[in-house]
């Protein structure tokens, strides 16, 4: 059974600002490559919603609504409502994930 997958608008805008970051700073192919990967992960959540794990920061706060999947070093936070994943943050993982996590998911 497939799931739908969503972005929200803010992960929207975290997947282009990641791509203009590797842009400006590695280059084209590079931001393209990871550009690809991240959404070919994210895209699978489409047939296996549930094999994320739970994030650490909000285990530790006794959540257990989102899941999380990985293209290191890059950190993708999503929920499974219904038949819809919705990825609410693509964040590189060596950020302040408790600030962002927090700002992101537990005051929206």
């Amino acid at each position: 059974m497939q799931f739908e997958v969503w972005l929200t608008d803010d992960a929207v805008i975290d997947l282009d600002e990641i791509y203009e970051y590797i842009f400006r700073h590695d280059s084209p192919g590079r931001a393209e490559h990871v550009l690809v990967e991240i959404e070919k992960a994210f895209g699978s959540l489409c047939e296996f919603p549930y094999r994320g794990s739970f994030p650490k920061e909000l285990l530790e706060l006794g959540i257990r609504e989102f899941r999380e999947i990985f293209f290191k070093p890059y950190r993708i936070i999503y929920k499974v409502i219904e038949k819809k994943v919705y990825v609410f943050l693509i964040v590189d993982g060596r950020r302040d994930m408790q600030t962002l996590l927090q700002r992101r998911l537990l005051q929206a």
